[in-house]
């Protein structure tokens, strides 16, 4: 992907041996560069993906570290790096495959056609989430952060309530449903969600960057490794790419 945003295509030699289909888990915060570069890799290398996904980190079944832990097979995760230092220290990742792809910043997001509050400064978010009350985040590694982070830094109010879903599209949902009045998570995942407006990062001193990363699966399936090495180098067919630049 250029700096621009779209697809700069490399060739990739198509491998004759090894398999055929390969298994990727995905979090939510890189899904949409994703699925830009997947058709490129696919049409070039003649290998098939198969995409699940799950979240970077939280608890129960749908985050990356439950479905391995319980006998999902995959080669390939691609997760937040945070994320990934789980997988390691369970053993589920090649030692020395992983590489970090993007970056991605935490926004915040309110309904479309609502009223944009500033958060430029501290004052100004605490404000924000103080005239919202209702908070939803997806309970990855961005809500663990902003429940454990910012919100006590804040020291916000009572009134204030945080709710933690499984994945960023079940936050973005609760915002539109107006079950919530403010989202925060990553640009990644916001700027790709319709029915939301992002209004802005986060202030620098509470913000977290995350680097998405993907890694090679331990037990991945058969004589795997040159293949997940060329989807890990498709996702660099793009510079190294800053998800904050997909902000309008």
């Amino acid at each position: 992907m250029t700096e621009q945003g779209t697809a700069a295509a490399a060739p990739t030699p198509a491998i004759a041996d090894g398999p055929k289909t390969i298994k990727v888990i995905i979090s939510g915060g890189f899904a949409a560069v994703y699925r830009d570069v997947l058709p490129e890799f696919e049409r070039s290398t003649g290998i098939r993906v198969e995409t699940g996904s799950g979240a970077s980190g939280g608890t129960g079944p749908k985050t990356i570290r439950h479905q391995l832990a319980n006998g999902t097979k995959a080669d390939v995760v691609i997760l937040s790096r945070e994320g990934l230092r789980s997988l390691i220290e369970d053993g589920r990742i090649r030692v020395g495959s992983e590489a970090g792809l993007a970056t991605a910043p935490l926004a915040a997001a309110v309904r479309a056609g609502s009223s944009r509050p500033d958060i430029g400064d501290d004052v100004a978010l605490r404000q924000a989430l103080i005239d919202a009350g209702e908070v939803v985040a997806p309970s990855s590694t961005s809500g663990q952060y902003v429940r454990d982070k910012v919100f006590p830094r804040l020291n916000l109010p009572d009134t204030v309530r945080l709710t933690l879903e499984a994945r960023g599209t079940e936050a973005a949902e609760a915002l539109r449903a107006g079950k919530a009045n403010l989202s925060i998570g990553p640009t990644s995942e916001l700027v790709q969600e319709s029915g939301i407006e992002v209004v802005g990062l986060l202030p620098p001193d509470l913000q977290l960057v995350q680097t998405f990363t993907a890694a090679i699966v331990s037990d991945a399936l058969g004589p795997i490794d040159i293949h997940c090495i060329q989807i890990i180098a498709a996702a660099r067919w793009m510079k190294p790419v800053k998800l904050s630049d997909r902000l309008s």
